[in-house]
């Protein structure tokens, strides 16, 4: 027999970006940690299959302490796929890979627009000719994306849409989460979990026709259901950012 020399057929390597919920940890670390317990045992499931970046950009710590956070992260079942703002000599082999350059997945700037003399050469002076006067063009509007999703999000699902409003026209079920870099607005029951403004936007707002929410946030700050008014449960309900602190107030 004749053995026959392939050309392996070559690996496709594509990039992917992805969403991950970023943890910026505090010192002392026990503080922060049961402040973490805290909110995981007020919303069951909140880190559960997420994928998870640690944010330790400033904090001045050694490796072990590092190491230690990241076991108990891991103890509590949250997964941390990297490790951001750590300087090299605090990673290892054994600890999560070091990511950098991460920022909103809304923040895409578009490429500069070449000018028309660079385009097409230069060109010849023109001589003046005179023109009435056109009426100045209004400037071109900013349309924000927006994401429509016409039925109701099951317990167990999750929308993701970080480049703006996310509208659901039907309820949010419990242990359900929506996650938007905009508003979002609920036309039924919002029941599960409502995360808005997650790419930096402060001004964001959260509507529902119904409260019932397991937790609710706006650009990193929350609150849970043991948090929210009981006047405001079981009615429609906009919710909004002032500073550090989260407001909210019935509609109509």
């Amino acid at each position: 027999m004749t053995d026959v020399l392939t050309q392996p057929r070559p690996i496709r390597l594509k990039g992917r970006s992805f969403l991950a919920l970023a943890l910026t940890p505090e010192l002392p670390f026990e503080d922060w940690l049961v402040r973490l317990d805290d909110l995981a045992a007020r919303s069951a499931g909140f880190f559960l299959r997420r994928p998870v970046v640690l944010d330790v950009d400033g904090l001045d710590i050694e490796k072990a302490e590092l190491r230690e956070l990241v076991g108990q992260l891991s103890a509590r079942n949250v997964r941390v796929m990297g490790i951001e703002g750590a300087r090299s000599s605090l990673l290892g082999a054994d600890m999560p890979p070091a990511m950098t350059d991460g920022r909103p997945a809304a923040d895409i700037e578009e490429p500069a627009a070449e000018e028309p003399s660079k385009k097409a050469g230069k060109a010849e002076k023109a001589e003046p000719v005179e023109t009435a006067a056109a009426p100045a063009s209004p400037p071109p509007m900013h349309t924000v994306p927006s994401m429509v999703v016409a039925r109701p999000v099951r317990s167990g699902q999750s929308i993701f849409f970080p480049e703006g409003d996310v509208t659901i026209v039907g309820s949010v079920a419990s242990g359900a989460e929506i996650v938007a870099g905009g508003s979002i607005h609920v036309y039924g029951p919002l029941r599960g979990r409502a995360m808005a403004g997650t790419t930096g936007n402060a001004s964001a707002r959260i509507f529902c026709r119904t409260l019932e929410a397991e937790l609710i946030a706006i650009d990193g700050y929350y609150k849970t259901a043991e948090d929210m008014e009981p006047e405001l449960r079981g009615k429609p309900v906009q919710i909004w950012l002032e500073g550090e602190a989260i407001k909210a107030a019935t509609l109509g």
